[in-house]
């Protein structure tokens, strides 16, 4: 928690503002005893009179405005500095995201990240809130009012000595034994959130399978268990008030027993009982505050560790210099190894081949066989464990991430849109691209159909994810959005699959008369859509089959004899 601190330095004021209105809250209501005191002593028991009560009754009222005065400014400036707080936390920590490597975004995961980003930050917030309103008045009214009752009675400050000091221990035996508690509820909630998210994204899925009662039955599961250990924390969590009303009201008793004897001897008066037992019945309603305190308090250390635990990871691409190779092809794979954790196996091994400018690079194998893998590697989402990847004769890790993607475009598998305009999406990688240099992208991409279908044209809206498209136009307007920046190196990503062969065909020609001549990688499937490749690169299980074009393959490269003849019957040999 005291590294999330430094979150509060721009509301240094409201946090020193909210706490001293709090403080001077409970003095306030520490002199309301010792005006009732009076009232009994003086007013009623001493013979002052009706004009004294009604004097006293109105410091009691004056006591009362300026204490909600107090709590409503301690209220207004706790809750300012706690939203500002949550504010620059979650800004750091979605761009500590931002910076992560793939690796470490695939070990963290999607729902894992979300529940950070929501759950865990407002159970921060709320920590916050409620230390800055309440840490200190509580101990001040506890404290205050054992340091009162000293002045009234050395025997019943002895008492409230001895009843601070046992429900101290309760306290924060009850916080030692919740503090895990509460860190196994939120990783449970992160399993239900991941699941939830799958369930939903699978949904056609699991309905053509008919399986939405085992997917309940799972749910249901999860829940339960999630329940359980809510349920358990939150058992252990209540226990801080029936105890502390069990310890207050043995307190109690022992004052009421002890001051009416000493009342009958004359060493205490009525008024002196009444101040003490008011005193105990605030610091029984202080400490009902601190437990729910404590319990809350308790649920933000949890979730500050694991929010912690993310702004303290250090992206783990490695870095190098930009020395330049004179002489290298414009990119070059030299011997390259990869592994996406150092236990797991090779995803790549041993790849080594070049690409010169303009040139146009297939990629095929296998399911699993390491395609999309290897183009990631080019605009260094990952690093490779062994050998090294060359752009223009420097290491991919000696460009920053801005230089190696400004060089890039890249379509991955999954066409994915986002909300907002079509313009808005393709501008994506030039901002400040006109509605000319859109559509010549989106021509290029084979997506001005899809365009002129729409009644706003650029403007069209999309929805979340690209749903009122279909796949194929999603795919089309991922690639112009791609085109838009005008890359050197085009990455495809299996990013024709949902197209027909014609439009297929009609996209590889128009990207091969582009203008600026980008250097292409096409990772398929289907050998249709790389048979023309300059080159096409062969992969079995991460390792390089073949290295060649179309014919030379079919001579050359069993599996891809065995690709390319799955999909197109063998002609019979003469």
């Amino acid at each position: 928690m005291k590294k999330l601190l430094k979150y509060l330095v721009s509301y240094k004021k409201e946090s020193v503002l909210a706490p001293l209105f709090k403080f001077l809250e409970a003095c306030f209501e520490l002199i309301v005893p010792f005006v009732v005191k009076a009232i009994i002593d003086i007013g009623i028991t001493g013979g002052r009179g009706t004009g004294y009560i009604i004097g006293m009754c109105a410091v009691l009222v004056a006591l009362g405005a300026v204490g909600l005065i107090c709590a409503v400014f301690a209220q207004y400036f706790a809750a300012k500095a706690a939203a500002g707080f949550a504010k620059y936390l979650r800004r750091d920590l979605f761009n500590k995201m931002q910076t992560l490597s793939y690796s470490q975004i695939d070990t963290l995961g999607t729902s894992r990240m979300i529940t950070r980003m929501t759950s865990d930050v407002n159970q921060v917030q709320s920590g916050v809130n409620m230390v800055l309103r309440l840490f200190m008045r509580s101990p001040v009214i506890v404290f205050g009012a054992m340091i009162c009752a000293f002045t009234i009675s050395a025997l019943a400050g002895g008492i409230f000595a001895a009843a601070i000091v046992v429900l101290c221990v309760v306290v924060f035996a009850i916080l030692l034994i919740t503090i895990p508690l509460y860190r196994r509820v939120q990783g449970n909630l992160d399993g239900i959130t991941a699941y939830t998210r799958e369930s939903l994204t699978g949904a056609r899925v699991i309905r053509a399978f008919c399986n939405e009662e085992k997917e309940i039955e799972a749910y249901n599961s999860r829940n339960a268990a999630l329940k359980h250990s809510q349920t358990f924390a939150g058992w252990v969590s209540a226990l801080m008030n029936p105890l502390t009303y069990a310890i207050i009201n043995i307190a109690v008793i022992a004052l009421l027993y002890t001051g009416a004897l000493r009342v009958e001897s004359g060493a205490l008066t009525q008024g002196d009982v009444i101040a003490l037992y008011n005193y105990m019945s605030q610091i029984l309603v202080e400490l009902i505050k601190l437990a729910n305190l404590i319990i809350t308090v308790t649920k933000s250390f949890a979730c500050a560790g694991r929010l912690s635990e993310v702004l303290d990871m250090q992206p783990t691409l490695v870095r190098g210099n930009g020395k330049r190779h004179e002489g290298f092809p414009f990119i070059k794979f030299d011997g390259v190894c990869m592994k996406y954790s150092p236990d797991a196996g090779n995803a790549l091994t041993d790849v080594t081949f070049s690409a010169e400018r303009g040139e146009t690079i297939g990629v095929i194998g296998g399911t699993g066989s390491g395609k999309t893998t290897l183009v990631n590697l080019i605009p260094h989402f990952y690093d490779a464990s062994e050998g090294a990847v060359y752009i223009d004769g420097v290491n991919v890790n000696g460009y920053s991430d801005d230089d190696i993607r400004a060089k890039c475009g890249v379509v991955p598998q999954k066409a994915v849109l986002f909300n907002g305009t079509i313009a808005e999406n393709l501008r994506w990688g030039k901002p400040d691209a006109t509605d000319e240099e859109l559509m010549r992208a989106v021509e290029t991409a084979q997506a001005a159909d899809v365009i002129a279908s729409k009644r706003d044209g650029l403007g069209e809206r999309v929805e979340q994810g690209g749903l009122n498209f279909s796949g194929g136009q999603r795919q089309r307007l991922t690639i112009a959005r791609a085109l838009v920046r005008k890359p050197e190196i085009l990455i495809l990503d299996d990013s024709t699959s949902a197209l027909d062969y014609a439009t297929d065909a009609r996209l590889r020609q128009s990207l091969k008369n582009l203008d600026y001549h980008p250097t292409v990688f096409i990772v398929s499937q289907r050998t249709s859509s790389i048979r023309n490749a300059d080159k096409i690169i062969v992969l079995d299980h991460g390792a390089v089959a073949g290295i060649g074009t179309h014919e030379q393959l079919l001579e050359s490269c069993a599996l891809y004899r065995e690709i390319h003849y799955s999909q197109y019957e063998k002609k019979e040999e003469a």
